[in-house]
């Protein structure tokens, strides 16, 4: 440890500074999961109003209102005019905050990071004995937020470019095509996909029954019948055939036999079908991603993702941060011949292997 001697009092100072920022942003990610569950946003999203306005307009007690809103105008997320004593929102704030069909809509997010507070004690006991911690042993927060913030970069870019970089297949899904989306979770993707691809069928795979619930559910509500359904299997169980597509969207690194995993795809495909993997953005090298984006996926990969796979079969633990190098070994290795990145965000690689 170091002695009092030893330190750079200016390097310690904004290393503080940079502390309570971190735990300033740490306890206000609690109050957005409050103003996007009680309709907070939404209602002041729609004018100017002081605390009693606001409290009237959302049904709820001004007392609460009027603490919630000083914490948002600290946090910048709502702004805040002395001589009214009106609090508002600008058309940024609204789009990340207020508007679910946003393509930067991150409210809900927050719940994914509440859950890994929730669940910490079972990741630090899995720091000393080694062993992994289930996607089903987590608290419901991480589904529904996975489900809900995953679903924006979904609807921002599945149906746009990502299915229009890979080669030839929105030529077979708008003509009629066989589609296996594996680890579908509450199934965002796969209804994505079946509401715009009316003459191809979908089928969405994932291993917890309550996600599959979820998903059946999901698809209802969105209207989407008659080319959906969704079923209970792993990755190396889905059922055989030979489908045009297969997707594993933001799952392929939480799973414990990647490989086996990848294998099992290339058999369920065609003879020229293709597998779309989707995948958390991450460069080869880790000094690359020391970065605000790689910070939050190393975090979840150390929450979340590394723990899923170490609960599983062979556990390989290959990690939200994987990089395309290794994403590429993982499917040569299961024998996919034809990889290549096909597009790219700020968050996700996408890649197109074909047998």
């Amino acid at each position: 440890m170091a002695t009092a001697a030893a330190i750079d009092h200016t390097k310690l100072e904004a290393f503080m500074g940079k502390m309570i920022g971190d735990m300033s942003a740490a306890m206000s990610g609690a109050l957005v999961i409050v103003g996007a569950k009680s309709g907070l946003y939404k209602a002041l999203a729609r004018g100017r109003a002081t605390s009693a306005e606001l409290a009237e307009r959302s049904g709820l007690f001004e007392r609460y209102v009027r603490e919630w809103l000083a914490a948002q105008a600290a946090s910048g997320f709502v702004d805040y005019d002395a001589d009214s004593g009106r609090y508002s929102m600008g058309p940024e704030q609204t789009a990340a905050l207020a508007d679910s069909n946003s393509p930067v809509y991150v409210a809900d997010a927050f719940e994914v990071i509440s859950s890994a507070y929730i669940d910490e004690p079972k990741i630090t006991a899995a720091f000393k004995s080694g062993r992994g911690v289930g996607w089903h042993e987590h608290h419901e927060c991480l589904f529904r937020g996975t489900e809900r913030f995953f679903r924006t970069g979904y609807r921002a870019n599945l149906l746009s470019s990502w299915l229009p970089a890979l080669d030839g297949v929105v030529e077979k899904l708008e003509r009629g095509a066989r589609v296996a989306d594996i680890g579908c979770g509450h199934g965002a993707s796969t209804i994505l996909m079946a509401g715009a691809f009316p003459n191809s069928r979908f089928t969405g795979y994932d291993y917890h029954d309550p996600s599959i619930e979820r998903a059946r559910q999901a698809a209802e509500e969105a209207g989407v019948r008659g080319n959906i359904s969704f079923e209970v299997a792993s990755a190396k169980e889905a059922p055989p055939g030979d489908f045009d597509l297969v997707a594993c969207f933001d799952c392929l690194h939480d799973m414990g036999d990647p490989v086996g995993a990848s294998r099992h795809i290339r058999e369920m495909l065609k003879p020229d079908g293709t597998f779309m993997l989707v995948e958390p953005f991450a460069h080869d090298e880790l000094t690359d991603n020391l970065n605000p984006v790689g910070r939050m996926f190393y975090s979840a990969s150390t929450m979340i993702c590394t723990p899923a796979s170490l609960s599983q079969e062979v556990g390989l633990g290959l990690g939200a941060q994987a990089g395309e190098r290794r994403l590429t070994e993982v499917l040569k290795e299961a024998g996919f011949t034809r990889i290549r990145r096909a597009a790219e965000t700020p968050f996700n690689l996408i890649i197109e292997a074909r047998p």
